[in-house]
């Protein structure tokens, strides 16, 4: 509808209706969804299942110790599945917190007014939402894969261990494709902010028309604009910090074992495959958190040069250039996604992890031989 529509406006951000996905799955732990008869008791069987599901995963490489191939498979599952498991918790001790960024979002939403900025706008809102729905579309696609797992007391019922593993496969990798997406979703909204925020200073005096009152009024309200853009990236950096660092640990682990057992088993074209998929997952997932995170830098500097270009020498006080010159000042530094002590969520640091990938794979193939 909304890419049919290109004169209208998704009426809300991504990361709110991610957010209202993830309700519909039924495990969103917040205090107003934890508060809903019954939610609660739901939410502990959820972690339940998932614990069953991560010890039956995790056993199942018992079973493969003799098999290096088979081995790698199973712990990258083991790998993937800790994931998972790790972001239930997370979600279930700090989805107050995400709410409180998602709802600063919603706030940034509707800042901006009515006049000559309106079309630009409305064309950035859209194009972010159609390509962050669109991604997300296409990572579910794609993550439809099997897992190993066995159960410890042998159990016999095989139609109803079936029904259960592709429940919780199915379950559990929708609630993280809708959660990652809305994890993503949170920066890159915070890059269309910073979109409409050059739009607006861009088409500033085209507003005000040689309205010094209007002028201060609409520069001081982008002044603040700017600063709450900066505030929620401050608090989404400190909300995801756990996130941020587990994903990277993983991510890391999963190229750097995919590689490696592609090459163990370059003799057998279908399991390299495999393993290859799984690279290009890892990967995938990997550099779509750094691009944006490149993408959202990229924009906040040039909130510099759409604060130049609204810069006029002959035109309001200097109280009204001392604002300019603030938000110029404040981006001359690039916001970053990052979680400290690791490196900031960049290209640059993207390559640095492919480098250190190949050099574990080059250590372990030198060690196999």
């Amino acid at each position: 509808m909304v890419y049919r529509r290109p004169d209208e406006c998704p009426e809300h951000t991504v990361p709110y209706l991610n957010r209202d996905q993830l309700k519909a799955i039924g495990y969103y732990p917040n205090s107003e969804e934890s508060s809903r008869p019954g939610r609660r008791n739901w939410h502990l069987f959820v972690m339940i299942k998932a614990t069953i599901f991560f010890g039956s995963v995790t056993y199942a490489i018992f079973e493969s110790l003799d098999n290096i191939v088979e081995w790698g498979r199973d712990l990258a599952f083991i790998i993937a599945s800790f994931f998972i498991y790790f972001k239930l918790i997370y979600f279930l001790l700090y989805a107050d917190n995400v709410d409180e960024v998602i709802d600063g979002l919603e706030d940034c939403y509707r800042w901006e007014r009515a006049g000559p900025a309106a079309a630009g706008v409305r064309s950035a809102k859209r194009l972010h939402y159609l390509i962050v729905i669109g991604m997300q579309i296409v990572w579910l696609a794609f993550m439809n894969c099997r897992y190993r797992s066995m159960q410890p007391f042998r159990f016999t019922g095989t139609i109803l261990r079936s029904i259960r593993s592709r429940f919780d496969s199915a379950y559990f990798l929708m609630w993280l494709i809708s959660i990652e997406g809305m994890s993503v979703a949170i920066y890159s909204q915070l890059t269309t902010a910073l979109s409409v925020l050059c739009v607006e200073l861009r088409q500033l005096h085209q507003f005000c028309d040689g309205d010094e009152d209007l002028l201060r009024w609409e520069i001081n309200r982008l002044v603040k604009y700017h600063q709450k853009i900066i505030n929620l990236l401050d608090r989404c950096n400190e909300v995801f910090h756990g996130p941020l660092i587990m994903q990277m640990i993983v991510n890391f682990l999963l190229v750097s074992l995919s590689v490696f057992e592609a090459m163990m088993a370059r003799h057998d074209p279908k399991v390299a495959g495999q393993f290859i998929v799984l690279m290009i997952l890892a990967l995938g997932h990997l550099s779509m958190w750094t691009k944006f995170g490149d993408v959202m830098s990229q924009e906040s500097l040039e909130v510099a040069d759409a604060a130049y270009e609204a810069y006029d020498p002959n035109i309001a006080s200097k109280a009204v250039h001392k604002d300019l010159r603030v938000v110029i000042m404040r981006s001359q530094n690039p916001l970053i996604m990052r979680a400290n002590p690791f490196p900031a969520f960049n290209m640059k640091n993207y390559m640095a992890i492919l480098h250190q990938c190949y050099g574990i794979l080059t250590l372990l193939l030198n060690t196999m031989e």
